[in-house]
C-alpha cells in the first residue's frame, strides 16, 4: 500500500489531478484504490462520479445533535462504525469525505477522527490518494503522518512558490514521515518558470497539459474517470505518475 498526499494552494488543480491519478491506477488495472477528500469543499466526489451520501462532518454532528457525547473515551469507537457505513463503495475504488462543518469553531473533532480512521482502511487498498485542503493547517494537524509521496501542485504566482516553502518547513517541523516529495505545475504553470520550480530543491516532474475538456466536464459534473485516453491532461498525469513510480 503506497499513500500519496496532493497538496498546493487553491485553485492550482488538486482535486482534479486527484481524480486523473485515480483514472490513471484504475487503466494500469491497481486497483482497489481509496481516496480522501480531506477538503471540506468536498469537490472530489463530483469529479469521479461518487455520490456520497454522508461525509465525516455529517456523522459527526448528527450524533452530537442526537445528544451523544464527545467527551470521555474516544468518539472514534462509537462514531467509527457509523463514519464507515457511509464510506462510498465503488468497483474500482473508495472515497471517504472530511465534508463542510456546518458549527462553529475548528475543524479539530473532524481532522481528528479523519487521522484516526486513515490507519484502519489504508491496508485494505493498493493506494490511497489524498486530496489536501488548500491551506497549511492539515500539516501542522498531521492528519496524514506517515506517507510515500508528497506531490505539490504549483501555479505561477509568488505565493504558490512561498506556500511551498511554508509547507516543507511545517512538514519537516512537525516530524511527518515521507520518502519524496515532487512539484509539478498546474495547466497553466508557464514554461518560463520551470528553471525556478527545478530551483526549488525538489524533483520537478513537468507540468499538466491543458484540456479544455477537463474543464467543461468539471462545469457539466461529469466524471473525469470518463475522460478519453488521448487526453492531454491524462497524458501527463500519467507521464507523471509513471515518473514517480
Amino acid at each position: 500500500m503506497k499513500k500519496i498526499v496532493v497538496m498546493g494552494r487553491g485553485g492550482t488543480g488538486k482535486t482534479s489531478s486527484v481524480a486523473l491519478m485515480a483514472k490513471y491506477f484504475i487503466e494500469i488495472g491497481e486497483t482497489p484504490i481509496l481516496l480522501i477528500d480531506a477538503d471540506p469543499d468536498q469537490n472530489l466526489g463530483d469529479l469521479v462520479g461518487a455520490d456520497v451520501e454522508k461525509t465525516i462532518s455529517d456523522v459527526l454532528y448528527e450524533f452530537m445533535d442526537e445528544g451523544g457525547s464527545v467527551t470521555g473515551a474516544s468518539p472514534l469507537e462509537r462514531l467509527e462504525p457509523k463514519i464507515l457505513e457511509k464510506i462510498f463503495e465503488g468497483d474500482l475504488f473508495d472515497l471517504i469525505v472530511i465534508g463542510a462543518k456546518w458549527k462553529e469553531g475548528c475543524y479539530c473533532m473532524p481532522n481528528n477522527i479523519l487521522k484516526k480512521v486513515i490507519p484502519t482502511l489504508a491496508n485494505n487498498y493498493k493506494y490511497v490518494l489524498i486530496d489536501s485542503p488548500a491551506g497549511l493547517e492539515h500539516l501542522n494537524r498531521r492528519i496524514t503522518s506517515d506517507v510515500d509521496y508528497i506531490i505539490d501542485i504549483l501555479d505561477s504566482s509568488k505565493k504558490s512558490f512561498e506556500h511551498f516553502k511554508r509547507a516543507y518547513r511545517i512538514i519537516k517541523e512537525v516530524k511527518i514521515k515521507f520518502k519524496e516529495i515532487f512539484l509539478i505545475g498546474g495547466n497553466r504553470f508557464p514554461d518560463n518558470l520551470t528553471k525556478r520550480a527545478e530551483d526549488m530543491g525538489m524533483k520537478y516532474l513537468g507540468k499538466i497539459n491543458y484540456d479544455e475538456n477537463v474543464e467543461s466536464y468539471v462545469i457539466e459534473g461529469k466524471s473525469l474517470l470518463k475522460l478519453p485516453q488521448t487526453s492531454p491532461a491524462y497524458l501527463s498525469i500519467k507521464s507523471i505518475m509513471e515518473n514517480i513510480l
